[in-house]
């Protein structure tokens, strides 16, 4: 692939003492990954292949790709009564995933360690401030402390309380061990430097799970989140991603899953409302391998944490599925101990059809937690 002078470029090689002798930084290669990231004059790059094609490595190298906090309006609510709604006592995302079959089972996520890579974490919200977060930046020139919402929100979701002091309960996975890496700015774009530095650091930190809400609008796959996604599973890590939110099915289009969830190592989330019904914005599976949406969860009118003094806000997109997502697989782990490519297929497998959808739009169907019985 030909770059452009001086345009930054994602290279996956097993050769951190290569990219060292081309005058590469080496902070700039992720171990866990075998990925680095660099920027270079084609030239350098250039010779870097050409001194891995003659010591036979496998070496291949792409420009990188800007990404973006995915969340969306809601769309208009239908005439017929939701299926589910929020009560005093849990928000209706929690009722969907079938939360009780946790409670009544006593099954909390303890000792999991789950990582959110997203825009930070508010570290004063009172629902965290004791909890003990695991936070850092991948970021130039910022702290992990979340100024635009989004992460604070994503980590809500997936690793909040069954109980809050305001509001319904919001958190599916309340007990496991948060990590949050800030890999998207405060702006809420980031960029592949930054996302696989937190993809890399959370594989360091042992985590179970990995959840990314977050992407860019390609259908091509992007070689990157190949490799992480694969890596990720043969150390025992599922990542879970956001599907997308590029639909507009309202006007005949619905979309397709972006980058990095259609990855074929990585889990696409896709969304629905609280009617079990896709969200308007909700991307479709493509036809490459790993397009597909894998299964799909609440995200519509989402309740959970938010920064500062309003502490907590309603917001949609298919992130809002994906930490859903991400604290089932989580609870899952912490009552059987499967990791990996196991969690992958018992995530899915315990996924409900929906029969009044596309499998093209929710995957293997509505994600819930087991039975109470099959724990």
């Amino acid at each position: 692939m030909t770059f452009d002078t001086a345009d930054p470029g994602v290279l996956q090689a097993d050769a951190p003492d290569l990219l060292v002798s081309h005058g590469f930084s080496a902070d700039t290669y992720f171990s866990q990954l075998g990925i680095g990231v660099v920027d270079a004059e084609p030239e350098q790059l250039e010779s870097f292949s050409s001194r891995c094609r003659e010591q036979r490595r496998p070496m291949t190298f792409t420009p990188e790709l800007t990404y973006y906090a995915i969340s969306d309006s809601p769309a208009a609510a239908g005439a017929a009564e939701p299926t589910y709604r929020d009560t005093s006592e849990l928000s209706w995302g929690l009722q969907a995933i079938g939360i009780s079959s946790a409670m009544e089972r006593g099954h909390c996520a303890e000792g999991v360690r789950v990582a959110i890579l997203d825009t930070g974490v508010d570290l004063a919200h009172p629902d965290f401030a004791s909890r003990g977060v695991t936070a850092e930046s991948f970021v130039a020139n910022e702290g992990p402390q979340d100024a635009h919402g989004h992460g604070t929100h994503c980590l809500g979701t997936a690793c909040g309380p069954w109980q809050s002091g305001s509001g319904p309960g919001y958190g599916v996975a309340p007990q496991a061990e948060v990590y949050a890496a800030k890999v998207l700015g405060d702006n809420g774009t980031g960029s592949d430097s930054s996302i696989l530095a937190g993809i890399d650091w959370a594989l360091q930190n042992g985590c179970q799970v990995i959840s990314m809400s977050l992407g860019a609008d390609v259908r091509q796959v992007h070689p990157p989140y190949v490799a992480a996604g694969r890596r990720a599973l043969e150390r025992g890590s599922l990542i879970v991603a956001a599907a997308g939110n590029n639909a507009q099915r309202s006007a005949g289009n619905p979309g397709f899953v972006g980058a990095p969830a259609n990855s074929p190592h990585v889990l696409a989330v896709a969304a629905v409302g609280q009617h079990l019904s896709t969200a308007d914005f909700s991307a479709r599976s493509s036809s490459q391998d790993g397009g597909e949406v894998n299964v799909t969860a609440p995200g519509v009118e989402v309740h959970s944490s938010w920064p500062g003094d309003e502490r907590y806000r309603s917001i949609s997109g298919t992130s809002m599925a994906a930490p859903h997502v991400a604290g089932i697989a989580a609870l899952i782990s912490g009552a059987t101990g499967s990791r990996g490519e196991a969690l992958w297929r018992t995530v899915v497998g315990h996924a409900v059809p929906l029969m009044h959808e596309d499998p093209e739009d929710v995957g293997a169907g509505l994600a819930k937690l087991p039975e109470p019985h099959s724990w």
